[in-house]
């Protein structure tokens, strides 16, 4: 479009500066008196919005912006210092020249408007506002209403997604394009030499859809080319946009050098697909994709692995997992989880570097479909259940199907009840082993008395059992001689559980607390049945801690109940903030007495424990100033003078970005540990500040029973205004040998974001997560601008 010239030059006489301003802002445009009638706001619109107390500040209505009516045609202002025109006709203004119309905003030296044509030329220090859009250049011609027109080199900013560059020309197409010719794009926030640019033979700009793209784009670093692309697409805000994401480096013992480019395609908002090619100098090129779905009534991901013909295998390797639920309305729903990998190795050989810290590999994978029910008391599961299964691991059984109906009421008339009922068929791959059905069917009933400082609840619950066998295992696999194809079992329980509250006021290094008092007795009596022809299809034995200690069974499962003739008897001391609530410290005791021996053995020959009391539980745990936290948690056996099982840990954490934690624990050797050697292992894990810039990461778990490192991590991220670096070398477990020895992994990731461009997981933020509790991620880019900021 070429710029409009003045036909002739225009006369300007001498008069004061503001008169001329008023006078132009008086004869503008016809439309002019309309306008300014619409803008004096009536009734509550007018009146300003109290935020608070009347000495409180108020927001202004009149700053809102309100679309014009139908029919009503937007006033145009023009102002000068010296303005001429011709009454609707055209108009000229020099010095501080300025047109306005809604939100456009053209500032100048010269300008002149052509109302016939709605056309306006400016010349000199042109500023261009728009739709929170600026335009600097020397020279601009601008059809105003419909915000399309060029601008002779360029500096422009989009408020919206901070973005800013420059050009040799900028065509205006519409209220949201824009064509920039020969230019630069950043979203750096500094106003010269940016971080990292993009350099192209000419960009297209879309605000609307939030999208950039640049033609023969070359991304600059520190003034250095680090990529290039005939075609690169970018986000102008951080919504999902489809095209290449920066592609990620790192460094693994069983892999080798990784490379991975991935490629994101944004099918819909609420569907996606992440497409990688993996290159590992040690296995190959693996291809790696994930879909994602969303609607109101289902979702799922799908993820597919494939390397064809691995260098050191010869075979071809993949995997997949895939997660589906599904909303069927009415309270009925399904979900679908299947997991699979090609081959025994492959967790350990293939595991993606995006994954956390490694404490050994997987090796069980899941395999599930099921139909589920909830509405009111009623929950109902129906699924079958298999699971492949990598060694050393022993295959649970699977099942094939497993019906599950759960019914529940709470406080009817003061009283709780329901029952469970459940019906399985137990398969398993293992040779020799049993198979069969089980139904079980638990009712309870309980009646709860509460009060200010008091509460006390007695139980009965009945458990009926129903065994059909179909094979019988050997005596080789713990099969009892004599083993019956059906039987059936019935065992009461009765328990009753009573506390106390006592609450006082207390004052500690001048700080007033509400300390408590909360004794707590539990008793529970299941009389003795013999279970040992009872197969062990999905029951265990319960950890001993303080969640496990006021239940009923010993077992974890359906196959084994205990009898018990026992008392629980616990203290409970908490230290509460008055003013918020908040729970400062609390002091825990809490022990078993039996007045008769377990007899019910999950295993054939377990030898019987005949000690009067269990070990004793102590805990502790504590929120100090400053940051500071502590839990601790003991179990002693005080018969036999052993420390059975410690946990101390210390965190430290006095602001964003600052954490120290130290963490100790212990278990003596035991049938929970698999293995001869006690677990006792020292863990320390930190995030700190090394300067404004940089952060360290850090973390030991450090085995001392057996010398060596469990898994460590050390890295370092440094934060820029507009990208980071961050740099880490991991050591993980990485399974068992067949000897039993174990072994371990190392990599090192790096990983480099530049801000407003990209942010992609590399597996570094992740680790990082994973390996330090509380660990918090740099921060993020400087939200963006609102439409007014800079408003002229």
């Amino acid at each position: 479009m070429p710029p409009r010239q003045f036909s002739k030059p225009v006369p300007l006489r001498e008069a004061r500066p503001r008169r001329r301003r008023l006078f132009a802002a008086l004869i503008a445009v016809p439309g002019l008196m309309p306008a300014l009638a619409q803008a004096q706001l009536a009734g509550a619109a007018a009146d300003s919005q109290p935020l608070g107390d009347p000495w409180s500040l108020r927001l202004a209505p009149q700053l809102e912006e309100r679309p014009l009516r139908q029919g009503d045609q937007p006033a145009t202002f023009v102002l000068g210092d010296h303005t001429t025109g011709t009454a609707d006709r055209d108009m000229a203004a020099k010095g501080s020249a300025e047109l306005r119309r809604n939100v456009s905003v053209i500032k100048s030296d010269a300008l002149h408007y052509d109302q016939d044509t709605d056309m306006a030329d400016a010349y000199g220090s042109v500023r261009i506002f728009s739709n929170g859009n600026s335009f600097i250049g020397p020279e601009a011609h601008l059809q105003v209403e419909a915000n399309e027109g060029y601008m002779t080199n360029p500096k422009y900013r989009f408020n919206l997604s901070n973005g800013s560059g420059s050009g040799s020309r900028a065509d205006l197409l519409n209220d949201e394009q824009t064509h920039v010719t020969s230019g630069t794009y950043t979203a750096c926030s500094c106003e010269t030499d940016p971080a990292w640019y993009i350099k192209g033979t000419s960009f297209d700009f879309d605000t609307g859809a939030s999208e950039g793209v640049a033609h023969n784009g070359v991304l600059f670093f520190q003034g250095f080319p680090v990529f290039a692309s005939p075609w690169l697409s970018f986000p102008l805000t951080s919504e999902r946009r489809s095209g290449i994401l920066p592609p990620t480096v790192s460094l693994n013992s069983t892999t080798g050098f990784e490379v991975s480019v991935p490629y994101y395609f944004n099918i819909a908002p609420n569907r996606d697909l992440l497409v990688t090619p993996r290159l590992m100098t040690r296995r190959g090129i693996q291809i790696q994709s994930t879909f994602r779905y969303l609607s109101p009534t289902y979702s799922g991901t799908i993820t597919g692995e494939f390397l064809p013909q691995d260098m050191q295998t010869h075979t071809n390797r993949y995997a997949i997992y895939i997660q589906h639920q599904q909303n069927f309305g009415g309270g009925f729903g399904a979900y679908i989880n299947y997991n699979k990998v090609s081959d025994n190795q492959y967790p350990e050989d293939l595991g993606n570097a995006a994954n956390q810290i490694i404490n050994g590999t997987q090796v069980l994978y899941q395999q599930e479909v099921g139909v589920t029910y909830n509405n009111g008391p009623w929950s109902i599961l129906a699924h079958e259940q298999r699971w492949q299964v990598l060694p050393p691991a022993t295959s649970p059984y699977a099942r094939e199907p497993q019906l599950n109906v759960l019914y529940n009421k709470y406080n009817v008339g003061g009283f709780d009840y329901g029952a469970e009922a459940d019906y399985t068929r137990f398969t398993t791959t293992i040779a020799d082993s049993t198979e069969g059905q089980r139904v079980v069917f638990n009712p309870y009933l309980s009646y709860s008395v509460t009060g200010p400082g008091y509460f006390v609840t007695p139980k009965i619950q009945y458990h009926f059992a129903s065994y059909d066998l179909n094979e019988i295992g050997s005596a080789a696999n713990g099969t009892p001689a004599n083993q019956p194809k059906t039987l059936s079992e019935s065992i009461p329980t009765v328990s009753f559980d009573t506390g106390l509250v006592f609450d006082r006021s207390v004052r500690i290094f001048g700080q007033d607390y509400i300390q408590t008092l909360e004794p707590r007795l539990y008793y529970v009596y299941t009389p003795y049945r013999n279970q040992e022809f009872a197969p062990i299809f999905d029951t265990g034995q319960s950890d001993f801690s303080l969640a496990e200690i006021y239940t009923p069974n010993t077992y974890a499962g359906n196959d084994r109940i205990a009898d018990a003739n026992r008392v629980t008897v616990g203290l409970t001391s908490r230290f509460i903030n008055p003013a918020t609530g908040d729970e400062r410290a609390r002091f825990v005791i809490a022990q078993q007495y039996y007045f008769q021996p377990q007899r019910v053995t999950i295993t054939q020959g377990q030898a019987l424990d005949q000690a009067k009391h269990s070990d004793l539980i102590l805990g502790a745990s504590f929120k100090l100033g400053a940051g500071f936290s502590q839990e601790t948690a003991f179990q002693y056996n005080a018969d036999n003078n052993q420390l059975v099982r410690s946990s101390i840990g210390f965190g430290f954490s006095p602001a964003a970005r600052e954490v120290i934690n130290v963490g100790y624990r212990y278990t003596r050797a035991n049938e929970t540990t698999l293995s001869t050697s006690p677990i006792n292992q020292i863990l320390v894990s930190a995030q700190w500040p090394l300067s404004r810039h940089i952060y360290s990461v850090a973390r030991v778990n450090y085995d001392l029973a057996g010398h060596r490192l469990v898994d460590g991590l050390l890295g370092f991220q440094y934060d820029a205004d507009c990208w980071t670096l961050g740099i880490g070398v991991q050591r993980y477990a990485n399974g068992i040998t067949s000897t039993g020895s174990n072994t371990a992994g190392t990599r090192v990731l790096a990983q480099m974001t530049f801000k407003g461009l990209a942010n992609v997981d590399n597996g570094l933020t992740s680790a990082f997560r994973a390996g330090v509790n509380g660990y918090t991620p740099p921060p993020p880019p400087a939200p963006p601008l609102a439409r007014y900021t800079n408003y002229e």
